[in-house]
């Protein structure tokens, strides 16, 4: 500091650069005392860590401190930096004030002086705009490397759990509210990443100008006499009352938002998939007509998404509205305070300036926390719903699962018991076993459990027991009755689940043209989404293709050939006992025609008993 309260600029870089590596180390023990804190005793910060803990643990961290570390001490920084435009702006003013008395008076000498003074400050404005655009620019790639790294990290964390364990299936059963996963790993992830830093290094930034400017005001405030009595440094325990009724007033209006914007999310992301599903059945819909009924149940559900809206912006209206008023009145109050000590003599313009500059950022210091209530309301819901898809993740995979053990070319069920979600018994105490080359065909009207058997045996429905064993990983191929056709291009989607790099370009053509897909050989660098293009016969033979390409010792087929004809259905067939003779094949089919191709019939009543035998010779 200079003898007449400003600073010493010749020094200061050296002062600055003092203050903020001080500041800094004070700033990071303090965020890492208070997250712990938060992290321990607050049900957000426990949800907080329960997402995103594991990020900041272990050897693989030190990146990820090194990174926060800068963005810290590039926030403590940028309040330094204000700090020396306030003093820069006090010496501008101060110098204009000089320069007009001097004037007034005719004192040239003075003139000259406060002419000097006003062009050194302007030169070190220019020397502290050089150095706040650099860091400003800094700080925003910086602070996008920080959010880009996290966010990368997140999406395959979150991913990762969502599909482990068979989560994203089995979820259904332990939460229905688990909607739109999709939603939750894509914005609420990219939320919660972004307003995590936003919010935290506004706050270490709202602290930290808090403390700086406090003292800078705590200088520049006088004594204020309220109701007779005499207020030392009025201005500063002024702005903190001040502050903390508006900031009370202005929790107790935002409260509902969090709950509204948890809504305005669900209903959302409901109002999108309903969009996303007429897309995807647009052919169906064509067929049927029914774009009456779906305009309805669109309209219905974006209806519900007004109606929530509606409520966010009157909440908001009042949030924001106390907001305003409040902050319009900080505008002035401390030109209002500063004033009487102006007009005395007392303090310069180039006081009462930084002043004012001073109370707004002190007001706004405190304010952060009042003015961030919405963000955080958004953020919290952002909170709920990650936290939500993880608890359901971890709930779905303690579900029962039947028990699934390795045995190389060969099936063994045993005692294995499936029931509905009500507990009614569809399958009770199933035994049998196969071979390599041994084939059966699981019959039983509709509703007596065939496709939940081939789930449960799947590890996907969770209300059975018992135990399977059977060949390990793609040895066992699971074919649902509309296959599944991966997004890319057309060796990837018939390559599923294996990879095209293991099978190779000509080995998928050959299976194309076995199944009698030759018209497709020459399409295999074709990206598109192919369950749009390819008609439901033309999956089921791609389905086919992949027991040709991957070999598997085991297949379970769900109506595997519903969509083609029976001339069709005979050759795959005949195709799969020809060049895979070792197979075992489980099929599940309503057709009479499918039964030729199978040894053995397992025959399900639907209400617990079963029978096992031999598939009747056609007399």
């Amino acid at each position: 500091m200079s003898d007449d309260g400003g600073l010493d600029w010749d020094h200061e870089v050296v002062t600055s650069l003092i203050w903020t590596f001080r500041a800094f180390a004070i700033a990071a023990v303090c965020f890492v005392l208070i997250a712990y804190v938060l992290f321990r005793t607050t049900r957000w910060g426990r949800q907080f860590w329960r997402i995103s803990g594991d990020y900041f643990k272990g050897r693989e961290s030190a990146p990820v401190y090194a990174l926060l570390a800068v963005v810290l001490f590039m926030t403590v920084f940028a309040v330094r930096m204000t700090v020396l435009f306030s003093y820069q702006g006090n010496e501008m003013y101060t110098a204009l004030q000089m320069a007009a008395q001097s004037y007034a008076q005719g004192d040239v000498g003075a003139l000259d002086a406060a002419k000097a003074a006003f062009w050194r400050s302007l030169w070190i404005f220019g020397v502290l705009a050089t150095i706040h655009v650099a860091r400003s620019l800094l700080i925003f790639y910086i602070g996008q490397a920080f959010d880009i790294r996290w966010r990368v990290w997140l999406t395959e964390h979150v991913t990762t759990d969502w599909l482990h364990g068979r989560a994203f299936y089995r979820d259904r059963f332990v939460d229905e509210t688990i909607d739109n996963p999709d939603q939750r790993i894509q914005a609420d992830i990219t939320d919660f990443v972004t307003v995590s830093r936003s919010l935290s290094m506004g706050a270490v930034g709202a602290v930290v100008s808090l403390v700086s400017f406090t003292t800078i005001l705590w200088d520049l405030s006088g004594p204020m006499t309220v109701f007779g009595t005499e207020i030392p440094r009025a201005m500063v325990f002024l702005v903190f009352a001040y502050v903390l009724v508006s900031t009370i007033v202005a929790f107790w209006i935002g409260r509902p938002l969090i709950q509204l914007n948890f809504w305005n999310e669900r209903l959302t992301a409901n109002f999108r998939y309903a969009l996303v599903r007429v897309r995807d059945s647009a052919e169906n819909v064509a067929f049927y007509r029914g774009e009456g009924v779906e305009r309805h149940g669109l309209l219905f559900r974006f209806a519900a998404v007004i109606r929530n809206y509606w409520r966010i912006v009157f909440r908001t209206l009042k949030f924001n509205g106390w907001n305003l008023v409040v902050n319009q009145i900080a505008e002035v109050f401390a030109f209002i305070i500063q004033a009487p000590r102006f007009f005395n003599g007392t303090i310069t313009l180039g006081d009462m300036t930084q002043s004012a500059t001073a109370f707004r950022q002190v007001h706004d210091s405190l304010s952060f926390f009042r003015e961030s209530y919405d963000v955080f309301a958004g953020y919290r819901a952002s909170l709920i719903r990650l936290n939500g898809l993880m608890d359901a993740n971890s709930d779905s995979r303690e579900l029962p699962a039947i028990a699934v053990s390795e045995l190389e070319g060969a099936l063994r069920v045993e005692g294995v018991q499936v029931r509905r979600p009500d507990g009614f018994s569809l399958i009770a105490d199933l035994d049998l076993s196969m071979a390599p080359g041994d084939t059966l065909v699981v019959k039983g009207r509709s509703g007596s459990g065939k496709t939940t058997l081939l789930r449960s045996l799947a590890e996907m429905w969770p209300y059975t027991e018992g135990q399977v064993r059977r060949p390990a990983g793609t040895k066992t191929l699971f074919l649902s009755q509309m296959p599944y056709l991966p997004l890319g291009d057309l060796r990837t989607a018939a390559a599923y689940p294996g990879t095209p790099d293991e099978l190779g370009d000509e080995s998928i053509r050959e299976a194309l043209r076995k199944v009698q897909l030759a018209n497709l050989v020459d399409r295999l660098d074709e990206e598109a989404d192919w369950a749009k293009i390819l008609s439901p016969g033309e999956q089921q033979r791609i389905a086919f293709a992949r027991i040709l390409l991957i070999r598997p010792e085991l297949v379970f087929l769900d109506e595997a050939t519903s969509a083609v004809d029976e001339g069709l259905e005979y050759s795959l067939y005949s195709l799969i006992r020809t060049e895979a003779p070792d197979c075992m094949l489980v099929s599940v089919s309503h057709r009479s025609t499918v039964d030729q191709h199978h040894a053995q019939q397992l025959q399900l009543a639907g209400d617990g008993p079963w029978d096992l035998s031999p598939v009747p010779v056609p007399v």
